[in-house]
């Protein structure tokens, strides 16, 4: 749980509770609604719960959300709002393509809370509200990759080739994690992974 949700736990203990109600924006919720998926999964996200978790009424709920499927549209498309600027949006500062790659796989290895939360929702597919979000972004990811391999010097194909594999070696190692746990790498261990990683699909220069 983050510190935000933790202060806003012991928050939601005090007398003031009542008062707090009334300042919970749709975007609490949305928050709310995504650290509930990191830890329980999309099947988990239910109104009572998330009141309970934020020390409020059902009806600070309804003053900003229909039902349940808004709120989880809008947890997931604020997930893909904060994994493409906090991700991309560093990114593109680097121009150098092949620095670029390493510095993608090292963030993305080091972000643990976009993983936990992807990994949740790769579990809910079959989810109508979740399934398009999926493919939005495994798209975007692919479509980055592959522009970063065109821009080492590869050709479209190959480029193509490349990021399949790169994200494949990604999405494999979450799913390889949640069937496996004890398979699961010790630091050591993960460096060496990670460090593996990159000179397997980052090609030297010249």
């Amino acid at each position: 749980m983050s510190q935000t949700t933790t202060a806003a736990a012991k928050a939601a203990a005090s007398p003031r509770s009542s008062e707090r109600q009334g300042r919970l924006s749709a975007d609490d919720w949305a928050q709310a609604a995504l650290e509930l998926i990191a830890e329980q999964g999309v099947a988990a996200v239910a109104v009572e719960s998330l009141a309970r978790r934020l020390g409020v009424t059902k009806g600070s709920f309804y003053w900003h959300f229909p039902s349940r499927d808004a709120l989880l549209q809008a947890a997931l498309e604020r997930w893909e709002s904060v994994e493409q600027e906090a991700v991309f949006g560093q990114l593109e500062k680097i121009s150098d393509p092949r620095e670029r790659l390493r510095a993608l796989i090292q963030m993305v290895a080091n972000e643990i809370g976009l993983h936990v939360v992807y990994s949740a929702l790769l579990q809910a597919l079959d989810h109508p509200i979740v399934k398009p979000v999926i493919g939005r972004v495994s798209e975007r990811r692919l479509e980055y990759l592959a522009r970063s391999y065109r821009e080492v010097g590869f050709g479209e194909s190959e480029a193509r080739h490349r990021a399949r594999l790169a994200y494949t070696a990604y999405v494999g190692f979450l799913q390889l994690s949640i069937q496996l746990p004890q398979s699961r790498l010790d630091h050591e261990q993960y460096d060496a992974y990670i460090a593996h990683v990159m000179a397997t699909l980052i090609p030297p220069a010249g």
